[in-house]
């Protein structure tokens, strides 16, 4: 059984901001870059037997500066949609919905071709994308390049926790991530790694 692998995209602007970004494809800042280009030590000389990212450019662009080549784009692996409040931080939501909270609450709908997405409907398509890789995780080792909440809500669903629990994994920019296994059942073998030349991003 091999692990999994989990990358979440170098630093944008919105991510040190602290604003909402799914369908918004932001580029990498520089910072972002050099995050990205610091996992390449991590991964060399490793294989995969598959590697997926996002469809989004800031995943491609990390895959291809961490040195991972053959990735094929996922729809599954998108951000969580967060329809209305797309580019909105969580300080300015709780302006007037201070109770809020993502994970529990989900997001209202936002514009033509974004309704926004509730944790059940993320842990969807995280289940998906995990049924379609088990075949490949039989066989080796599997890498993911996606986004935050995405990643903590494929990691809860992994470990058999409901699509919400994703909420106990803080993930930060440009960090590698592995999901292992111990006496046959699924566990965190490393979480929010950098590179030797990077630190993490805000979260």
């Amino acid at each position: 059984m091999g692990d999994l692998l989990l990358v979440r995209h170098g630093e944008t602007e919105w991510s040190v901001s602290g604003q909402h970004t799914s369908f918004t494809d932001l580029p990498l800042t520089q910072r972002g870059e050099e995050q990205a280009k610091s996992l390449a030590p991590l991964l060399a000389g490793r294989t995969f037997a598959r590697i997926l990212t996002s469809p989004l450019g800031r995943a491609i662009r990390t895959a291809e500066l961490a040195g991972l080549s053959g990735a094929v784009p996922d729809p599954d692996l998108h951000e969580w949609d967060y329809g209305g409040y797309e580019g909105i931080t969580t300080v300015e939501i709780h302006r007037t919905r201070p109770d809020w909270y993502l994970w529990t609450d989900g997001v209202p709908q936002g514009p033509p071709g974004h309704p926004g997405e509730s944790p059940d409907e993320v842990g969807a398509r995280a289940d998906r994308v995990l049924a379609r890789i088990a075949p490949d995780l039989a066989e080796g080792d599997v890498i993911l390049v996606a986004h935050a909440h995405f990643l903590r809500v494929l990691t809860a669903r992994h470990l058999g926790l409901s699509a919400a629990e994703g909420r106990l994994f803080q993930l930060a920019t440009g960090t590698l991530s592995r999901l292992s296994t111990e006496h046959g059942r699924p566990v965190i073998a490393e979480w929010n790694t950098t590179g030797a030349s990077a630190t993490p991003g805000p979260f």
